[in-house]
């Protein structure tokens, strides 16, 4: 049992750094060859978990033999364009000045009712609104509506805003972030009386806090 224990922690944590150096993008933006590579991993692991006859190697050399392959591809990909859209397949344009290209559709197997359902996910139920539709290689469809159809933006009214950075995180269950005060040029006494004026002696009691680009904090106490 201890033996089985143990041949699973080491290719499980075999397993989550070939996919952590693989990258951070998600099952469904993943290129075709890279979710080829993340199921035959997984079936490779799998097998010497439940045999232990099998020699822990023969999981562990084809696992990390996958991960060269995956970046030697992915390094190729960042060099080539021609190489790109060999390896990753290149974007297909599904409606172009708001007309249905039949053609792409069929060369990707895309049906009307694939395509109308992409465009309601995407929050345009009518098809009449869109100007383009962009079947992208990860499989995920881009929609540009028409400019009529847009929702309205401040530049568009003309009216100036001021710029909206991303808020820092100070505190984390009760936990202060050094790093983001030095960022902003404060530290543990500032944050400590403003803290203060809001009724907290203690940032342990404190759930969440952060501090935006004009300043402002917001705060929220542990439940």
């Amino acid at each position: 049992m201890f033996i089985v224990f143990t041949r699973t922690l080491i290719l499980f944590a075999i397993v989550v750094v070939t996919m952590r150096v693989m990258g951070k993008r998600q099952i469904g933006e993943l290129q075709p060859f890279e979710l080829a590579v993340a199921i035959l991993i997984s079936d490779l692991a799998a097998v010497p978990m439940q045999n232990t006859g099998i020699p822990l190697l023969n999981g562990i050399i084809p696992i990390l033999t996958l991960l060269i392959g995956q970046m030697a591809l992915s390094f190729i990909s960042l060099k080539s364009i021609k190489a790109r859209g060999v390896i990753c397949g290149k974007p297909r344009i599904l409606i172009a000045n708001g007309k249905i290209q039949e053609d792409e559709l069929r060369k990707e197997m895309f049906t009307l009712s694939d395509l109308l359902e992409q465009l309601r996910i995407k929050n345009t139920p009518n098809i009449a609104d869109v100007e383009f539709a962009i079947l992208e290689t990860n499989g995920q469809l881009s929609v540009i509506p028409k400019s009529q159809k847009r929702a309205v933006n401040s530049e568009d009214l003309n009216i100036s805003t001021n710029y909206e950075g991303l808020p820092l995180d100070l505190i984390v269950d009760g936990n202060i972030n050094y790093t983001n005060l030095e960022k902003i040029h404060l530290d543990k006494a500032w944050l400590l009386d403003e803290l203060k004026k809001f009724g907290i002696d203690n940032p342990d009691i404190v759930l969440f806090a952060s501090i935006d680009s004009q300043g402002k904090l917001y705060w929220q106490n542990k439940g």
